[in-house]
């Protein structure tokens, strides 16, 4: 059963300044925290797996603080409305089979949604990209359909999780374009984010994103210049990350975000 979350959201901050010439101001980007596979395996020469216990902990942390995780749809949709304080964008890359059999969980008892960037080139295969590490399980379009069934986002990694940076014209294109199109098919539902493999990304590839007719791309560092929601900055959330650090790059996110008010 789905954890409700249709708790009313935080008070809203006020709007912002209009600027000199009368525009309403950028506002800074919400704090958006970066998370992969969610397992108790021993071996992470990457730093992207966090134990259940440690995620259970991070989600505690949020809460005694008034932040509720969401997903970057539900996110988007609250800025919109001016009504994103007190939240915090979810995300979970390269799809790993252990979101629906371990994160998922917590994410529910917690009452919090996210957002799982999935490869439908790679249905039910393993992270082949990696030269070294655990070899881990990929979600199968079952796990896939069942997470968008319990209220999580899905949105595309790409077809196979290239660098983009070195793609040709034709794998930018498939990668980018034919990934949304698979997964639309696959949930039935819209797809409206995309998030660039290794976080390497250029004008080419976020030109790509925008094309290809999706909402937002999520990066890891602010992307080029005049790209604002097409490379959302988000904070690596890893296993090491007890409360001192998380109020750390909460910290850091705050500053991602004044860096993109000009944008």
């Amino acid at each position: 059963m789905v954890a409700d979350i249709t708790a009313a959201p935080p008070a809203a901050e006020p709007l912002p300044a209009p600027d000199t010439e009368g525009r309403p101001k950028r506002r800074p980007a919400a704090w958006v925290a970066m998370y992969h596979s969610v397992s108790n395996c021993p071996e992470d020469p990457y730093d992207i797996t966090v134990t259940p216990g440690r995620l259970e902990r991070q989600f505690a942390w949020m809460a005694a603080r008034g932040l509720r995780g969401v997903s970057v749809r539900e996110l988007l949709d609250a800025r919109a409305l001016g009504l994103e304080r007190g939240l915090v964008g979810l995300t979970f890359d390269d799809g790993y089979s252990d979101f629906v059999t371990t994160a998922l969980p917590v994410l529910h008892r917690w009452g919090f949604t996210a957002t799982v960037f999935v490869l439908p080139g790679l249905l039910d295969g393993e992270n082949s990209w990696e030269q070294s590490g655990p070899r881990k399980a990929l979600l199968d379009a079952d796990g896939i359909r069942f997470a968008a069934d319990a209220g999580m986002e899905i949105a595309s990694h790409g077809l196979t999780h290239i660098d983009l940076t070195k793609a040709h014209d034709d794998e930018l294109h498939a990668e980018v374009a034919e990934s949304r199109y698979r997964l639309a098919h696959l949930t039935g539902e819209d797809v409206e984010g995309f998030c660039y493999p290794y976080g390497h990304l250029d004008e080419r590839a976020v030109d790509a994103v925008r094309r290809a007719g999706y909402r937002y791309g999520c990066a890891i560092t602010p992307g080029p210049a005049g790209s604002g929601d097409f490379a959302l900055p988000r904070i690596h959330i890893g296993e090491a990350d007890s409360s001192i650090r998380l109020e750390l790059k909460r910290r850091l996110a705050w500053v991602y975000g004044r860096a993109l008010e000009s944008v």
